[in-house]
């Protein structure tokens, strides 16, 4: 098994999420009463909400570099939206960090879908690190929401998602954006928060969806075990 480092926090909620995923998901390669080794950064999600760039590519830097002299030989970011680091990140460290636009890409190639919608924060659905990863690694289009619906999206993340909270509301509006953005030719949704696949489910969609975490999950554990 390989050494993987987490980093967590943005959420907690979603840390536990990965860390439940990857531990089932290990049971594809480990008997059911073992576990594999990981090293978990868990940090105040204050850094995020203050969306200081420079402040949070110097903490995520900081971060990776302790897991790696810690001995892991990959990293994994528990959310989405910390990815806007990876740029800035990636080059300056020596083991890889597992992009998210990764998963998110192979799910998306294995059912020929050429154009996704996304569903997300402000920061994530305004930012280029995932577009432009399935754009140029491949050849995805990304459609957005409207711009009053993105930033209603990001309240709803914000101010319920991420704190535990999942409302009717918030499940009809999600919805409701998933119907408009088929209508707009997405043939599939990422759901771009971490928190978004535990109040969406793919039996409530009229169109495939993308759950990032399951997948971004899947695809740490293939790197554990060298698959």
């Amino acid at each position: 098994m390989k050494l993987l480092g987490l980093i967590g926090g943005t959420s907690w909620h979603s840390t536990i999420e990965y860390y439940r995923l990857i531990n089932e998901y290990s049971a594809q390669y480990l008997d059911v009463s073992q576990n594999p080794n990981l090293l978990i950064y868990s940090q105040n999600i204050q850094l995020m909400r203050e969306q200081d760039i420079p402040r949070i590519n110097k903490a995520y830097l900081e971060i990776a570099h302790k897991l790696e002299s810690a001995g892991a030989e990959a990293i994994v970011i528990c959310a989405n939206t910390p990815h806007m680091v990876y740029n800035y990140v990636q080059p300056k460290i020596s083991i890889p960090i597992l992009h998210i636009g990764e998963a998110i890409g192979r799910e998306a190639a294995s059912f020929s879908i050429q154009k996704l919608g996304l569903l997300a924060n402000k920061p994530t659905s305004m930012g280029t690190f995932i577009p432009d990863y399935l754009q140029h690694k491949f050849g995805i289009e990304t459609v957005l929401p409207k711009e009053d619906a993105i930033t209603q999206s990001h309240q709803f993340i914000s101010k319920e998602l991420t704190q535990g909270i999942f409302s009717e509301q918030a499940k009809e509006f999600y919805l409701e954006q998933i119907q408009l953005l088929s209508e707009a030719g997405a043939e599939g949704v990422i759901l771009g928060c971490t928190e978004l696949p535990l109040l969406i489910t793919q039996e409530e969609s009229p169109i495939r969806l993308i759950s990032t975490t399951q997948l971004h999950a899947q695809l740490a554990v293939d790197f554990i075990f060298g698959k």
